[in-house]
């Protein structure tokens, strides 16, 4: 299936690693020229290694003037996947003033700062776009120890409907992806507890754990213009976890 991406240009952020990274090899695939956003030097080098054509640009999204500097000319874009995360998991009672800050920061903040740099560069054009938030299933079940992660997903969620809502006019489309837990490398590492992982297996009806394609895909179809008249949703990629 043609998903009309070639020749567009798409900004990444988190994309040294895990779903990021598949996303950007995938966009390259499509024809499409990516601009990888990470705070991490090695991980673009690699990248950049891997796949040659790639656009690195090193940046910690925690810190708004430095992303203010790193994208100001980061030039016209066309499709956004906000992708970078951190999760700090604390026990309720535990919660760190640190862990609120960097979270919010850069699940968040960073999302909105970045949205907005790319937005009122479409807007600017006067040329339609895409853009879809990785989200989480944390955004809409309660799960222990996450109590920060799962309220900057939340949000994240409702952010998503309000840019829907905001940039909608301006032909600009907005969604968010929330995945299962996925196996990337770090997912692979949190998740090897049998135990732990029977836990949250017993609660997904297709008794599985999320593929890195698994998301990489539905964030290409939200990207695409085969999912045209689709804004402001949170399309859930977790094998039915979010139905139980």
């Amino acid at each position: 299936m043609d998903l009309g991406l070639a020749g567009r240009r798409a900004l990444v952020t988190g994309a040294g690693k895990g779903i990021g990274r598949s996303t950007v090899l995938a966009l390259q695939a499509a024809g499409a020229h990516v601009v990888a956003v990470s705070r991490t030097r090695a991980d673009l080098d690699s990248l950049v290694s891997e796949c040659p054509g790639v656009e690195p640009v090193c940046v910690d999204l925690a810190d708004w003037e430095a992303t203010e500097r790193a994208l100001s000319n980061v030039g016209p874009v066309d499709l956004l996947v906000n992708n970078a995360g951190v999760a700090l998991l604390q026990p309720f009672l535990e919660i760190t003033k640190e862990a609120c800050d960097t979270s919010f920061n850069v699940n968040l903040r960073a999302v909105i700062q970045v949205s907005q740099i790319v937005a009122k560069g479409m807007i600017a054009r006067g040329v339609p776009g895409a853009i879809v938030n990785v989200s989480s299933q944390a955004s809409q079940r309660a799960l222990t120890n996450h109590s920060v992660y799962c309220s900057t997903k939340g949000a994240l969620d409702m952010l998503t409907k309000m840019m829907a809502l905001e940039l909608g006019p301006h032909k600009i489309r907005v969604n968010a992806v929330n995945p299962t837990v996925v196996m990337t490398p770090m997912g692979r590492t949190n998740w090897s507890d049998p135990h732990k992982a029977k836990v949250m297996l017993d609660r997904i009806p297709l008794g599985k754990f999320a593929e890195v394609e698994d998301v990489v895909d539905t964030i290409l179809f939200l990207l695409s213009n085969r999912s045209g008249m689709t804004t402001g949703c949170a399309l859930p990629v977790d094998g039915g976890f979010l139905a139980t």
